[in-house]
């Protein structure tokens, strides 16, 4: 699985021109998405610009300071019966203990999925990237970066096999 998710983003980033660039790509994930989006960043093989995790868990193996650069936003719901609130909990303390920065929103009265509320989270605004995700899904940047926003929809990115739950945003 690892292999095959970085191949996919590597060859995305590449296309898109990110390749030299890999901070100013986010990773959102939801679910399983999510899941393969905090291993390649907490296993210190991708260094991006953001990551944020919706209805996710860490899976079980040692996190890595390597991309402790990243900001993390995990957004859980509480009442999620697929994958417990409790596994966004248990990440973000692995990942702050590895030195990462780390926001947690558990959700009341939300299970697996992905509220309005979380959908237009203000975060991140410890890194060096800070998206904003509006009310259609999409991406801004409310960084200093003078560059562009992201201007693109969340859904006109979709990566390879993990087109239904993962996606790179970037803010060429």
């Amino acid at each position: 699985m690892r292999e095959a998710f970085d191949k996919t983003i590597g060859d995305a980033a590449r296309k898109e021109g990110f390749e030299n660039a890999l901070a100013r790509i986010a990773f959102v994930g939801v679910s399983q998405g999510a899941i393969v989006a905090l291993d390649a960043v907490a296993s210190g093989r991708w260094k991006v610009g953001a990551l944020v995790s919706f209805a996710g868990l860490l899976p079980p193996t040692p996190v890595s300071g390597t991309s402790k650069d990243t900001p993390v936003l995990l957004v859980h719901g509480k009442d999620d019966r697929t994958i417990p609130s409790m596994a966004s909990s248990l990440a973000a303390a692995q990942l702050e203990t590895a030195g990462f920065k780390v926001e947690l929103d558990i959700e009341p009265a939300v299970g697996h999925t992905i509220s309005c509320t979380g959908r237009r989270r203000r975060s991140l605004s410890s890194g060096r990237l800070s998206p904003e995700i509006d009310q259609r899904g999409r991406f801004h940047s409310t960084s200093d970066d003078k560059r562009q926003p992201f201007p693109r929809d969340i859904s006109e990115r979709p990566v390879g096999s993990f087109r239904s739950a993962s996606r790179v945003i970037s803010t060429n």
